[in-house]
């Protein structure tokens, strides 16, 4: 399997490709979909997959070090490639809801399950709701900016996760940014 020179796109699209093929399910989350959403304006090094698979992870250990992964504390790392691999814990959810859409990308045979734009931007905005993390809000926005994002869908979100007020300093940056 080649792994040198891949952009974070096709590296993930070839690790989940190659997981799923060994009967894993895996769905990208986090920072990588906004590199993928945002034809990389923004840049991430790690790729956060929840495992649906959850109860295989050893298994998908011993697929990743038949592929020339190593382990450094939690990620897998390969000499090959910038890019490094968390296994985060499902469910899969952004804030405390569970993730409802799935979006898929193909590159001839091989295919990516990843969070939806619209989710992307609910994942992004959890991490600045709870943490304050304003590169989080900047990306979400670098997203909205590029893809149909359901902005109903996140105010109906930012609702039930009561962020409301925060929800609505997101769209007057928004508004400001697509001036």
């Amino acid at each position: 399997m080649r792994i040198k020179g891949l952009s974070l796109k096709n590296f993930a699209i070839v690790i989940s490709d190659y997981l799923r093929k060994n009967g894993i399910e895996v769905i990208l989350t986090g920072g990588a979909c906004v590199v993928i959403y945002t034809d990389n304006k923004y840049m991430s090094y790690d790729l956060d997959f929840v495992l649906i698979s959850y109860d295989r992870q050893k298994e998908v250990k011993q697929l990743l070090i038949d592929i020339g992964f190593y382990e450094e504390g939690r990620y897998y790392k390969h000499s090959d490639s910038e890019y490094f691999i968390d296994f985060v814990s499902p469910p899969l959810s952004v804030g405390e809801e569970p993730v409802k859409e799935i979006s898929e990308i193909k590159k001839g045979k091989l295919k990516l399950k990843l969070l939806s734009p619209t989710d992307c931007v609910k994942d992004r905005l959890a991490a600045f709701y709870y943490w304050n993390d304003r590169q989080a809000l900047e990306q979400a926005v670098l997203v909205c900016k590029d893809n149909k994002v359901d902005l109903s869908e996140v105010e109906r979100w930012s609702e039930n996760e009561e962020k409301s007020s925060e929800f609505e300093r997101f769209k007057k940056i928004l508004t400001e940014t697509v001036k």
